[in-house]
């Protein structure tokens, strides 16, 4: 990759992290990560543990707000970032409707500051921003999103990720910026935070919990693992035309429920118990705005860059769940908010700012 100093913002959540990793053990690049994370409650240093050690001098880390401004400049000016890899949102949809605000700051205000850092540093190569499919809105039982679907989004959170899209493309537009975008659908994976559906249902389920299923459970997403997206996005990095926005799906619509039946049976063979995990499934109320199908079309991408995912649901599916098993102690810090009290014995007090997409 062409860059020698990279500022990869909210490096400490699900995808940030697993990118940092994909991208120092790759062999074409050479440079320096600079990791600027808020350390919200996505944001878990414990997710990059040992990289620092594993490549000395190429891996930095700064506890920083992109709602800050000046940091972000003195950041800049520092370690004289000349690539900007952009993670860092808020992201939850129901975190959304509950409190909007802290989403308007950091999706769009963060974004802003990021541009403007990048906008004035020298000798600066490419800003990539990483968005959702959720900006498109919701699609009927036919057809897919693509490059060129209007956007129609239906909740505070994509509705803050569009406006970061729209601010990305002007800076492009507007004041020639070298920009990339990339709208991604629903990821899964390693360290990804428990309350998103996968890992919360396998770690109920491990636990014989109700397993929580909105309406009627067949609102129908694509599933995409998060190494194949951490490759889509370097590939867009290296290959992709500036100015451009690139779609990354997985290929794997699936409905929700038929993802939560997959779980019980996998957890049931990997962890069996008394009796099958798909007795604790329990239908609750539908969230409010709650887009009934994402379908995502990556040709795109695939004809022009040569990008397509490398595993089926089905293969990703049981990696991620027996990475689950085998890292209890992970998400038992997690879920118990044992690591935030050591992220503020390190690290001071957390803004409420800036997590991971």
């Amino acid at each position: 990759m062409d860059s020698d100093n990279i500022l990869v913002t909210g490096g400490c959540g699900f995808i940030g992290s697993n990118f940092i990793r994909r991208l120092l053990a790759g062999a074409d690049f050479h440079g320096r990560i600079v990791n600027v994370d808020s350390l919200t409650y996505a944001g878990n240093p414990e997710n990059l543990h040992g990289i620092a050690e594993a490549y000395p001098g190429r891996y930095l880390f700064e506890k920083a707000d992109i709602c800050d401004p000046s940091a972000l400049q003195a950041i800049f000016a520092q370690y004289r970032i000349d690539t900007v890899c952009h993670f860092a949102a808020e992201s939850h949809v129901d975190r959304s409707i509950k409190r909007p605000d802290s989403f308007i700051r950091t999706n769009i205000m963060g974004t802003f500051n990021l541009l403007e850092a990048s906008r004035t540093a020298g000798g600066f190569r490419l800003f990539h921003h990483i968005s959702t499919d959720e900006v498109y809105g919701s699609l009927g039982s036919e057809g897919y999103f693509t490059e060129e679907t209007p956007y129609r989004p239906n909740s505070p959170y994509s509705a803050s990720k569009a406006s970061s899209d729209h601010l990305v493309r002007a800076y492009h537009e507007t004041y020639g910026l070298p920009t990339t975008i990339s709208n991604c659908s629903n990821n899964y994976g390693p360290y990804q935070f428990p309350e998103k559906l996968i890992p919360l249902i396998v770690l109920n389920a491990l636990e014989e919990k109700p397993l929580p299923v909105y309406g009627d459970g067949r609102n129908v997403r694509d599933w995409l693992y998060v190494a194949d997206h951490c490759e889509a996005i370097r590939t867009i990095m290296e290959k992709g035309r500036r100015g451009e926005t690139y779609n990354i799906g997985g290929h794997a619509e699936m409905e929700n429920i038929a993802i939560v039946e997959m779980i019980c049976d996998l957890v049931d063979e990997l962890a069996p118990a008394a009796g099958s995990r798909r007795r604790l499934i329990t239908y609750v109320a539908d969230r409010p705005g709650h887009d009934r199908r994402y379908a995502i079309d990556f040709s795109k991408l695939h004809g022009e860059l040569g990008w397509s995912p490398a595993e089926s649901f089905a293969s990703g599916l049981r990696k991620t769940v027996r990475w689950y098993l085998e890292n209890r102690a992970w998400s038992d810090r997690i879920r118990s908010g044992a690591y935030q009290s050591w992220i503020r014995e390190q690290y001071g007090e957390q803004p409420d700012c800036s997590s991971e997409e």
